[in-house]
């Protein structure tokens, strides 16, 4: 069996599962109800464990910084991504466990040499998110210019990874002599477990775009309903197409599963609209808008409310069947998977597990864990 058959991103489920953001205060959403998820270890080791369990297949963390301001400093809180997929792996027997890193402020050696650690360790079940930055706060924090350019950022990245790439390769010292990075007598060992780790890349910009279908094998990206997600894996596998690759598309979902639609209404109307954490929001928004270019511009004037529920991410409200139908019908427009963000991650998954997964199964979505 090869690596690539092996590592459970690429299994064979229709729908691949994940969470997202479970590592930074808050999660996905930005409100300031006191049950909002608590990001600290022994509730994301809880989590893992029941994904794990469960045969959900990945694990996706945000790389944070800075936090948002608000009254609850939306994502003040992050636990540093490399250091939680160790945790998370050392703890896990099946699952994916992403290390998200930003190309500006780590340099490719340690990289190299970390993840090939975390891949030995995992038994080639580690994945790499790879970001080239954007939060302009989190430069000035590093003390780092963010180029103005889209494409000065992607070059720079795509250096980036081309020099991991190689010292995941080389048995040999080398000498690297590029635009960012420079180093002589360079290798790192050991390599990868993994002969292909599952690379992702969060882009909507045209260069943020092009990164991707040169290197990652899935595109994170929002979506606003089902009509924008099939324009977007059309749009991304001619894209990928074009250069002999396939790329596929992940994107986020907010989740509030409750016994009854009321119910779901209710709790979502209470923790992201009476109680949302609106300054945290609108400093997310701008800086999305001035910076990121994740969200098309449409999306961050009509969605604010979508913000405080979940960062922006697609609603899944309302019984099983209702979130089983609408997480068919996500996949009927060609997404690969979703990351799942609940208010309460542990708290709330259970009852995801027991009354949403088995639909997804008996739909032929999904094959039992």
């Amino acid at each position: 069996m090869t690596e690539r058959k092996r590592a459970p991103m690429f299994n064979g489920n229709k729908l691949k599962l994940g969470t997202f953001s479970a590592n930074c205060s808050g999660g996905m959403a930005v409100t300031k109800v006191a049950s909002r998820w608590n990001n600290n270890w022994d509730n994301n080791l809880s989590l893992l464990r029941q994904c794990d369990e469960a045969g959900i297949e990945f694990m996706l963390p945000i790389a944070r910084w800075i936090g948002y301001g608000g009254d609850t400093d939306f994502h003040g809180n992050v636990l540093e991504t490399v250091t939680w997929a160790a945790g998370l792996a050392a703890h896990s027997t099946r699952i994916q466990v992403f290390a998200t890193v930003h190309t500006a402020f780590n340099h490719p050696i340690v990289v190299a040499k970390q993840l090939a650690t975390l891949d030995q360790l995992s038994k080639g079940r580690l994945g790499l998110n790879v970001v080239a930055g954007w939060n302009k706060p989190e430069y000035e924090a590093f003390g780092v210019e963010l180029p103005t350019a889209h494409a000065d950022r992607y070059a720079m990245a795509q250096e980036w990874f081309d020099y991991v790439q190689k010292l995941w390769r080389e048995d040999r010292p080398f000498d690297w002599e590029g635009t960012f990075f420079r180093g002589k007598g360079v290798y790192s060992l050991p390599h990868p477990v993994q002969s292909h780790m599952p690379i992702i890349n969060a882009a909507a910009s045209e260069e943020g775009r092009a990164f991707a279908m040169r290197n990652a094998d899935f595109l994170f990206t929002p979506v606003m309903d089902f009509d924008h997600a099939k324009a977007t894996v059309a749009d991304i596998r001619g894209r990928a197409a074009s250069v002999n690759r396939r790329v596929e598309v992940l994107t986020f979902c907010t989740v509030v599963c409750r016994p009854t639609q009321k119910e779901a209404d209710e709790f979502l109307h209470w923790y992201a609209n009476e109680n949302a954490d609106w300054d945290a929001v609108d400093n997310l928004m701008r800086l999305q808008g001035l910076h990121a270019q994740s969200f098309p511009k449409e999306a961050l004037a009509m969605f604010r409310d979508r913000f405080a529920a979940g960062h922006g991410g697609l609603p899944m409200v309302g019984t099983p069947d209702q979130i089983a139908d609408r997480l068919e019908q996500l996949s009927a427009t060609g997404i690969a998977g979703t990351t799942l963000a609940f208010l309460d991650y542990a708290a709330e998954f259970p009852y995801f597990r027991q009354e949403v997964l088995p639909r997804l199964e008996a739909r032929g979505l999904r094959q039992p864990a």
